[in-house]
């Protein structure tokens, strides 16, 4: 009987697909008690070609066609092909320890009220260069992700919180709340769940476990995913009816203090001073991190991340103000 089945959306991860699928193989759950589901976006390198090899000699692999290329999408195809009791999620870009499917299964069963459990994220560079590991710095520092607990925290014992990375629930879930939102092709996960949370039950953070998470390769990239999660938000604020978190508010504000701070330091001595003295403290601690880390590219990387969600942010007020499509063209 299969009791876990593992759903990884990915599109175009030649480079990560294997060493993923792999970390998945040598899991401490037998065999015969998961599958994977491998939902492609119809990639165009040879993440395809890579799998067949997998796919032919594992009866529990299974490629699925996404020609929407969006994760909601692909999740949504693999909930619907899952064949398990409970649905884990998994990311391409990763690599997972041999009891981590094991251990969220014994938390969810375990915790009366879970409804989703995960683990710790280890973020780690997509390369050696200095820009991979200044991205990898920035993604996990409070500076560039907040209070997100998953990315910054130490823990001991499970403790109750608003996201995990990928989630671990059980399938019937979904006919409660419903699939994920198709429309959300980033922040999926938050609308998806305070969904859940509405309807009671609530998400672990758990300890024991931790995935290896390896972030984009190039500051372009990583700058596109933090606008596209800043263009997305305020969907996902109107479709909840109300802030996921406070925490998301922080770079729209920096960049409408940019924005409108800059005319009334031209007109206004005191607006000046402030303006200028806001914009050396932050240049100034972007410095000291930097120095820290003894990477040069840790200002560009945070001021790229800062500056790419607030923009993206305020962009998505503007769709739903224009009642304009929230579309992006791929899923990177």
């Amino acid at each position: 009987m299969i009791l876990v089945s593992i759903i990884c959306p990915c599109y175009n991860e030649e480079r990560f697909i294997e060493s993923c699928v792999q970390s998945i193989l040598h899991q401490d759950l037998p065999e015969s008690q998961w599958e994977l589901l491998i939902v492609d976006g119809m990639s165009t390198d040879k993440t395809r070609t890579l799998l067949q090899p997998l796919i032919g000699k594992y009866a529990n692999i299974h490629l699925l066609d996404n020609p929407h290329r969006t994760a909601p999408y692909a999740m949504n195809i693999g909930i619907r092909a899952a064949q398990g009791e409970y649905i884990c999620r998994i990311d391409a870009h990763s690599l997972f320890p041999a009891n981590y499917v094991s251990t969220l299964l014994h938390y969810i069963q375990a915790l009366p009220d879970a409804v989703n459990v995960g683990s710790a994220c280890d973020t780690r560079p997509a390369n050696d260069s200095l820009k991979a590991k200044a991205i990898a710095i920035a993604c996990s520092h409070p500076l560039g992700v907040g209070n997100s607990t998953f990315r910054t925290a130490t823990i001991e014992q499970p403790i109750s919180t608003d996201t995990v990375p990928f989630g671990f629930w059980h399938k019937e879930l979904f006919d409660k709340v419903g699939l994920f939102d198709e429309e959300m092709t980033r922040n999926q996960d938050d609308e998806f769940n305070a969904r859940t949370l509405q309807h009671g039950g609530k998400i672990y953070l758990v300890p024991g476990i931790s995935i290896t998470y390896y972030v984009r390769d190039s500051i372009t990239k990583t700058c596109k995913m933090f606008y596209q999660y800043g263009l997305f938000k305020p969907l996902g604020n109107k479709k909840i009816k109300h802030p996921a978190t406070i925490r998301q508010f922080v770079p729209v504000a920096f960049v409408l203090g940019l924005v409108i701070g800059l005319p009334l330091a031209i007109i206004n001595t005191v607006f000046c001073w402030i303006y200028l003295s806001c914009i050396t403290l932050y240049l100034l601690l972007l410095c000291i991190v930097s120095i820290k880390y003894k990477n040069p590219y840790l200002p560009i990387v945070f001021n790229g991340m800062h500056i790419s969600y607030g923009t993206g942010y305020l962009r998505g007020i503007f769709k739903l103000l224009l009642h304009r499509p929230f579309n992006v063209n791929n899923n990177r």
